[in-house]
């Protein structure tokens, strides 16, 4: 994949951040960089970093999240703000339980976990 400053500007937008940015938000932050960006130039940069490698792409409902985080991790869900939070869970032991329970070889276990937050508690 060749250079491109504008792939690079919202690449750096998603990595300054810890909230797991919809594209819209993306957009909105790129613009202040890039003020002659389009929406339809973050989607197709945001797939080309996905396929990189250099995000991943969350699915909340309906809504596309984008991550900086490409290693494997859960992710705790604030059911009153919407906040997704990293965190990584090493126990393991589900993996033979799935294999028992469902004849399933498990290779990568991604959870969301969906409460409330300290903000809201």
């Amino acid at each position: 994949m060749r250079y491109s400053h504008q792939r690079e500007a919202i690449k750096k937008t998603i990595q300054e951040t810890n909230c797991h940015p919809t594209a819209d938000w993306i957009y909105k932050e790129t613009i202040k960089i890039i003020p002659n960006i389009s929406l339809g130039t973050v989607y197709r940069n945001l797939k080309c970093l996905e396929e990189s490698g250099d995000i991943k792409t969350i699915y909340d409902g309906n809504i596309a999240r984008y991550d900086w985080n490409t290693e494997p991790h859960n992710h705790l869900k604030c059911k009153h703000c919407g906040d997704l939070i990293d965190i990584v869970l090493s126990d393991e032991s589900i993996h033979p339980q799935i294999k028992q329970d469902f004849k399933f070889d498990v290779d990568l276990v991604e959870m969301t976990i969906i409460g409330t937050c300290q903000k809201h508690t």
